[in-house]
């Protein structure tokens, strides 16, 4: 009798981790690979958060805080959203988790049942279909390819939706794509949702402050769903903040009550002294944060130009995030060296072994046939990066 949960041996362990380990260990031996692979910026957590935290450490913010985090820290989140997005929260609506995957997970736990089905848009986050297993519902598929921009319709969304269905959930700017919502886009797909009362909207906007399009609206400034919707943030993206572990959801108070009680019995609070630095983040100079955009910006035009120019691979136009998912099946059937590509997979693994680029398939975001590239990195690697993919990809017969 297996001694491992049943819930456990369900889950899929994370494609991004596995491929980032990979290219850590071809790393150890010497080789020189270029990680495309991981979803993490390459900048320096700005001084002043991390002056914010070890004043905390001095000033003895060492011990518990509430389970839905510092009132300081949930009052900036509401000022933030407010300033940003122009939506009013109050701070009894606002949960601190470790992390927005944390907010995530809170959140389908605490509002998905044992068959319920989530609508997820595809190409779509590895750990969303994972976290509706823990919940025990039902992961609903609803593809959106290249010639689309990535995005699903308001047809597709009612086709999709059962007398089962409990949830949407909707990631813009998209990881793994890059793809923004339009506010017409949105306002389309909101139409769709009111018409169904019990439905509610996951909307994972950590990426909203990496935006190319001069503009932004979330999912929370639509009075049709006000009531049901449940927006997930942080610190991470948009503050080069990935392991200090601060994300959020702002929720209806009767979703964020459940959160915060789910919490309480399995992590507690989140990191004081992160908290710390989360408030300063909030509270100080955002002339960080339009720098790092601007960076991923120039990053973005560079990748695209880059990329567009090598025969078989199919690349669009990125509006947000730090990633390019090529279409890349014109190469299935190819051979080099005895081996042949037959799939993503096995595209990966070649351009890893071959190429010395560590990036991650499209089967992992529940979409065949494509390929993350990750350009959270300088641009001389992403020019190495691109040469080595396009000698690798040339090789392919």
């Amino acid at each position: 009798m297996s001694q491992i949960s049943k819930r456990v041996e369900a889950l899929a362990p994370s494609a991004t981790l596995a491929m980032s380990q990979k290219s850590s260990e071809l790393r150890a031996r010497g080789v020189d690979v270029i990680n495309l692979s991981v979803g993490e910026p390459d900048f320096d957590t700005p001084d002043h958060i991390k002056e914010a935290a070890k004043r905390a450490i001095d000033e003895n913010f060492t011990r518990y805080t509430p389970v839905p985090g510092y009132p300081s820290l949930r009052k900036a989140i509401v000022d933030n959203l407010a300033a940003t997005n122009g939506v009013v929260y109050d701070p009894g609506q606002i949960v601190v988790g470790n992390g927005a995957k944390q907010a995530l997970c809170n959140v389908i736990l605490a509002t998905v049942n044992p068959g319920d089905e989530v609508i997820i848009p595809t190409p779509a986050w590895v750990s969303y279909v994972e976290m509706v297993k823990l919940a025990e519902g039902e992961s609903v598929l609803v593809p959106a390819g290249i010639e689309q921009d990535f995005k699903i319709t308001p047809a597709q969304l009612r086709a999709a939706i059962t007398p089962r269905t409990r949830m949407v959930l909707i990631c813009s700017p998209s990881n793994p794509t890059g793809s923004v919502y339009t506010r017409d886009e949105l306002a389309a797909l909101v139409e769709v949702i009111a018409e169904y009362p019990d439905i509610i909207v996951l909307a994972d906007e950590i990426y909203q402050h990496i935006n190319y399009t001069g503009s932004y609206t979330s999912l929370g400034t639509f009075d049709a769903i006000a009531d049901r919707c449940v927006v997930i943030n942080g610190v991470s993206k948009a503050y080069a903040m990935t392991g200090w572990r601060i994300g959020f959801c702002a929720a209806p108070a009767p979703i964020a009550k459940a959160v915060s009680k789910l919490q309480s019995q399995y992590s507690s609070n989140a990191s004081s002294i992160a908290q710390k630095a989360a408030e300063a983040a909030y509270t100080g100079p955002q002339e960080c944060v339009e720098e790092m955009r601007v960076a991923f910006e120039r990053r973005r035009d560079l990748v695209v130009e880059l990329a567009s120019q090598i025969p078989g691979l199919k690349v669009n136009k990125p509006q947000g995030a730090f990633y390019l998912f090529p279409e890349v099946s014109s190469f299935f059937g190819k051979s080099f060296n005895g081996r042949t590509i037959n799939n993503a997979d096995d595209l990966c693994m070649y351009l890893l072994e071959e190429g010395h680029v560590a990036c991650v398939s499209g089967d992992a975001f529940c979409l065949p046939g494509y390929i993350r590239l990750s350009y959270a990195t300088s641009d001389d690697n992403i020019r190495e990066a691109i040469r080595r993919i396009a000698a690798a990809l040339a090789n392919l017969k």
